[in-house]
């Protein structure tokens, strides 16, 4: 689970595409800027940071042979960082992303991996009442339901991280979590690897997550979601996670809709919640042209704007932003969890025309929406509910259909 950075999409906004569910999509809140830095931490830098940081270390309770042993041999790898600084630069739109997190192969795959872990899937739902096919999507993103959950070495890639990362406290804050979670003998120190910002096991949770949420759904005494052949602790760990933050059993994520003409576009929000039988008034339906479901307050959203699909979601698509913000991610669990339960793929198509815009691109947007009259309140670089609402201002100015979206004709319009 990423700690988030919401990137509320508004349609071609960027997001990145190599990073670990738990962490990545939430590290970017440090600003745009940074993004820039050279990298200038050395060996030397990081053997003096590694000494003032084991004296803290122990003084929040962690054993000295402990931390030597776990942190011997680490080094500082400037290829970590350069990642961590670079990650918003690699952009996709969301129906590029959803072409691969739900592509042909993925939900072939769920499948027999559901078939093939179909009782312990059936256990997870029953003991935390999670809907197993969300659980699987999630396994199936985050690790291709665990064929691979990645090498990096955890604790030198929190240290290098803490050392002369974007965010150094807070991965210093995952870097005594991970030690904490050695002390208590769910992991040796060389078991414990994952990705290159921190997250782990089957479902790839970070290390301060791990401790608050992990779950030993086996029962042989340890919380164990490194093992590939064994996702039991991996997959509980999941649900229970999304159980902890409020996942209702039997409501959908959310589903597909058609709208109506002259729909007003300025309540397609995520802050917009109505009773789905004001949405039935104003002439929303399902995709098939049926009415639509009953599952308490919704909201309508559109991921790239009116040119393409529209959703009608519920509140579990807000539990699952608890696993990671975007909106992509979160249709991506959504999209493939109803796939593997024999759903069709999504009906409407998308401005495949368009682009993702460029970090240099979002940035350029803010400046020119202010400096137009369209306040976006800061630049930096993401598109989020200020310059949403910049937007959708200056389309109505323009006599444009007010969806928020961005992308780069936005930008020839405004220049």
């Amino acid at each position: 689970m990423r700690v988030v950075f919401g990137l509320v999409m508004a349609g071609l906004v960027a997001f990145p595409v190599d990073l670990p569910a738990q962490t990545a999509l939430s590290q970017s809140d440090t600003g745009a800027e940074r993004m820039t830095l050279e990298i200038t931490g050395t060996e030397a830098g990081f053997e003096d940071w590694l000494a003032g940081f084991r004296t803290r270390a122990l003084e929040q309770g962690i054993d000295a042979a402990l931390f030597d042993r776990a942190l011997r041999g680490a080094s500082f790898d400037p290829d970590i960082v350069r990642k961590d600084r670079n990650q918003s630069e690699f952009t996709k739109t969301i129906w590029d992303y959803l072409d691969s997190a739900v592509s042909d192969a993925r939900v072939e795959a769920g499948r027999r991996a559901i078939a093939q872990h179909d009782a312990l899937l059936r256990e997870v739902e029953d003991r935390y009442g999670v809907d197993r096919h969300v659980v699987a999507a999630i396994w199936g993103l985050e690790t291709a339901y665990g064929s691979y959950m990645g090498d990096t070495p955890t604790l030198a890639a929190l240290a290098t991280l803490a050392y002369d990362g974007r965010r150094a406290a807070f991965f210093e804050r995952e870097l005594i979590a991970a030690l904490r979670i050695v002390a208590a003998g769910d992991v040796s120190p060389e078991r414990m690897k994952g990705s290159w910002a921190g997250a782990m096991g089957h479902t790839q949770f970070m290390p301060s997550s791990f401790l608050a949420f992990a779950v030993d759904h086996d029962g042989d005494g340890r919380r164990d979601i490194w093992d590939a052949s064994r996702p039991a602790d991996g997959l509980g760990s999941a649900a229970a996670y999304l159980a902890h933050w409020g996942w209702t059993k039997g409501m959908p994520w959310g589903l597909e809709i058609t709208l109506p003409e002259g729909f007003d576009y300025e309540q397609t929000s995520e802050r917009v919640k109505k009773p789905v039988a004001d949405w039935q008034a104003m002439g929303v339906r399902a995709v098939d042209g049926g009415d639509l479901p009953d599952h308490g307050a919704a909201s309508v959203l559109l991921p790239a704007g009116h040119r393409g699909a529209a959703f009608l979601i519920f509140s579990n698509f807000q539990v699952i932003e608890r696993y990671n913000t975007a909106d992509a991610y979160v249709i991506g669990v959504g999209h493939l969890a109803d796939r593997l339960q024999g759903g069709p793929p999504i009906r409407a198509p998308w401005p495949r025309e368009d682009r993702a815009l460029t970090l240099d691109e979002r940035l350029s947007l803010q400046r020119l929406l202010t400096e137009s009259g369209f306040d976006t309140f800061g630049v930096d670089g993401r598109i989020g509910p200020n310059t949403i609402a910049a937007i959708r201002a200056f389309q109505r100015s323009r006599g444009m259909v007010p969806d928020g979206y961005a992308n780069p004709a936005l930008i020839d319009l405004l220049r």
